[in-house]
């Protein structure tokens, strides 16, 4: 079942700056438009219980297109349809249905208690007392925030509050959960924490996952799925696995030897560094292999090997560039 289906997306903003005169120099009065295409004829689908990754540089169109999606923004043109919804023309019934957790901006009242926050949301989303008592239990429960939920916001720990963010975005039961940079400023052990919590949500409540992250490891622990948009247009929707298998073709080989030798590049093998018996060498595995690599030196010599994938995420950086094909 397609929980979000986009076709033809466009948003321009317009925006007014003095015109030039012949010489350069701005005209006091005169203004002309200009028009940018933040978001530019993108069509996608998203399925019921996916965990895409909607991700992309700066000012690449991702966080318009997420405000589209929401209602926030309305479209130049294209259609939207969000769990049947039209974004534009059903904003408060499609905010029932979904949820959103900002890493950067917060949604509860620092100065309440967590608990009073999620009965304050719980009368928003007009849940019967008896039932939300019942929801918070279990939410409290799966994300183990009994102990300090009765704590004012501002008393607790950032991990602690990003686990009640997203307690009172899953209330009222949506069906999509929006999440924002929802690690950023986390440490090492509060990421991978919150990151099993996102993907036990996706996994048991079967609850849609939108995710947008500057932090490759997110996005590789969290998502099946990447979009990656740049410049207002899709230039890669496939899922991880793909990603992985096409793009982490390149093999980065150190390897010490016991002498200094004078190392020939090859179609497919590139000597990054060479230091006295230290050499550092990129392997493209669709041209060549790791056996002729070694047939460029006398095994006996070798002292140490180690192999290694480019990392996820100089990969995305290059795709960013518009590097990979």
């Amino acid at each position: 079942m397609k929980v979000i289906e986009v076709k033809n997306l466009q948003k321009n903003f317009i925006r007014k700056e003095k015109a030039k005169k012949d010489n350069g120099k701005k005209c006091l009065f005169k203004k002309i438009k200009i028009t940018k295409n933040a978001v530019d004829n993108i069509s996608f689908e998203v399925e019921e219980g996916e965990a895409l990754a909607f991700i992309g540089p700066n000012g690449a169109g991702k966080s318009t297109t997420i405000k589209m999606l929401t209602g926030i923004l309305y479209p130049t043109s294209g259609e939207i349809k969000v769990l049947g919804f039209n974004p534009t023309k059903n904003r408060v019934k499609l905010s029932y249905e979904i949820g959103t957790v900002f890493g950067q901006k917060e949604q509860l009242w620092v100065h309440l208690s967590a608990y009073e926050n999620f009965k304050f949301f719980g009368s928003i989303y007009n849940i019967k007392k008896d039932e939300l008592e019942k929801r918070i239990d279990e939410l409290a429960n799966i994300f183990e925030i009994k102990e300090f939920m009765y704590q004012t916001v501002k008393s607790l720990s950032l991990g602690q509050r990003m686990k009640c963010e997203m307690v009172a975005s899953l209330l009222h039961k949506p069906k999509m959960l929006f999440f924002d940079e929802p690690t950023i400023g986390l440490d090492p052990i509060a990421k991978e924490t919150l990151r099993k919590l996102i993907k036990k949500i996706n996994k048991e409540l079967h609850t849609t996952i939108i995710f947008t992250s500057h932090d490759i490891g997110d996005i590789e622990e969290v998502c099946k799925r990447v979009i990656i948009i740049n410049n207002g247009k899709i230039v890669l929707d496939d899922n991880m696995r793909n990603l992985k298998y096409h793009y982490l073709n390149k093999k980065i080989v150190e390897v010490n030897l016991k002498k200094s030798v004078k190392l020939k590049e090859k179609n497919g093998i590139t000597i990054l560094k060479a230091k006295d018996t230290l050499y550092k060498i990129e392997v493209d595995m669709n041209k060549t292999s790791i056996d002729e690599l070694m047939s460029l030196f006398n095994t006996e010599d070798l002292q140490d090997i180690t192999i290694s994938s480019t990392p996820l995420e100089e990969i995305i950086k290059n795709i960013y560039r518009g590097k990979n094909d």
